[in-house]
């Protein structure tokens, strides 16, 4: 590994634990082109890994001197998918930070979970299970086709054009001014991606992809 610099796209990564989520991730940042270096402690899945990531290595991932002589100490960037067993889960990030790892993506099963990560010093918490359970509890009850909500409550959706828009330029129907929301793009079957304009016209079949605060993109989702 070369000398540690300011973190980059391309930068390797080191995902320790390769179960559902850390496995899954590993091999579609490797189908990226990043170099992964993938341990887990079991060594029947680490020779499942074995032709799909381009390292992976049998490793108790608390043990700092373990992980130091798997090189683990020149990256920059890490993740942590170990998830049921939460223990060593927060002594991996502890260690993660002790060989001076500074980027620490780790998995959390809970929200008292998440808040150790984030006292021992992993940068970034992720909980997938809650994360999904929410975007698809927002699917199935509105007409919402896809969603994804970030921090502070703002949100980006795939909804059906409202009828009131259908024919209309975006700056005659006003659906800014109106729910309070940014059409972003229209997409139509077939048809490749439009960034949104003013002068843009609705077709009848169309996709808007629109932005704003999450009640605003909801309330505008059930016009449609």
């Amino acid at each position: 590994m070369s000398a540690k610099h300011e973190v980059s796209t391309d930068e390797p990564i080191v995902v320790i634990g390769l179960g559902r989520f850390g496995g899954t991730l590993a091999e579609a940042l490797h189908r990226l082109g990043h170099e992964v270096l993938g341990l887990d402690e079991d060594l029947e899945i680490v020779q499942q890994y074995a032709d799909r990531l381009n390292h992976v290595a049998q490793a108790d991932s608390t043990d700092e001197e373990a992980l130091r002589q798997l090189g683990v100490a020149d990256f920059r960037r890490a993740v942590v998918g170990i998830g049921t067993d939460i223990e060593a889960s927060v002594l991996t990030v502890v260690a993660l930070r002790e060989l001076g790892v500074t980027d620490i993506w780790a998995k959390a099963i809970s929200v008292k979970h998440a808040k150790v990560l984030t006292a021992v010093g992993a940068k970034h918490v992720i909980r997938p299970e809650a994360e999904m359970g929410e975007r698809t509890a927002h699917l199935i009850t509105s007409k919402m086709i896809d969603f994804i909500e970030f921090e502070d409550h703002f949100s980006i959706a795939k909804t059906r054009a409202p009828r009131e828009a259908v024919g209309k330029t975006l700056a005659q129907v006003g659906l800014r001014s109106r729910y309070n929301v940014t059409v972003v793009g229209v997409k139509r079957r077939g048809e490749d991606f439009t960034y949104a304009r003013p002068e843009t016209v609705v077709p009848a079949d169309a996709l808007l992809i629109v932005a704003g605060k999450t009640q605003d993109v909801e309330r505008f989702a059930a016009v449609t």
